[in-house]
């Protein structure tokens, strides 16, 4: 898994900032790179500074928040759960589930990132739905690691629902999670659970 987790770091990295309605998938993923490297690679936080950190951290978070339709992904996620849960308990639910992802996967950048390089292969679009695959690889001097984006078309913009890494869906990893805790609890117990691990890290943050 560390070697999955260690991929998904760049997948917000490339998928962040803001996606005009008349840009082609491909083109939505790879105009957001240059501004979130920039960030990555500023001197300014090259440094142990938890503050900086977090600084830098929101920063990352500021590019790649607009890009993800987090109510797709968590209703995704919930699969057939997402019904169960009342309108509240679906804003909530995703409130602190992209909260919690944020955390996770901009911490990944954070620590991980070393000038690894991003390849975009096949963009492949639905026949008749405003769906959409954009291949790409994440290229260092060691691995070339397959990472496939699922994106979505709605009023005129794509955005992000689902990644795979080397075929590891991000959906289907926290859907098998969430199924599990949903069979012994409720939603407000498994909102709880998110909330808490999200105090948890940015308790973290603030430690270094």
């Amino acid at each position: 898994m560390k070697k999955i987790f260690a991929a998904w770091f760049l997948v917000l990295v490339v998928t962040g900032a803001a996606m005009g309605a008349e840009r082609s998938p491909t083109d939505t993923l790879k105009e957001p790179l240059d501004q979130s490297v920039v960030v990555l690679k500023d001197t300014k936080y090259q440094t142990d500074d938890p503050a900086l950190k977090i600084e830098q951290r929101d920063k990352i978070w500021d590019i790649v928040s607009g890009t993800f339709d987090f109510n797709e992904v968590s209703r995704r996620a919930l699969a057939r759960n997402w019904k169960s849960f009342s309108a509240q308990q679906q804003k909530d639910f995703s409130a602190v589930f992209s909260k919690m992802l944020g955390n996770i996967y901009v911490d990944r950048i954070q620590t991980g990132f070393a000038d690894q390089k991003v390849e975009f292969a096949d963009e492949i679009l639905h026949e008749s739905k405003p769906l959409a695959i954009v291949k790409t690889f994440i290229v260092s001097d060691q691995n070339k690691i397959p990472v496939d984006y699922s994106l979505k078309k709605k009023d005129g913009d794509w955005s992000v629902y689902d990644v795979k890494v080397e075929g590891v869906s991000l959906i289907k990893n926290y859907r098998t999670q969430f199924n599990d805790i949903l069979r012994k609890e409720s939603p407000d117990q498994l909102i709880d659970r998110l909330k808490a691990k999200v105090a948890e890290q940015e308790a973290a943050a603030k430690q270094g």
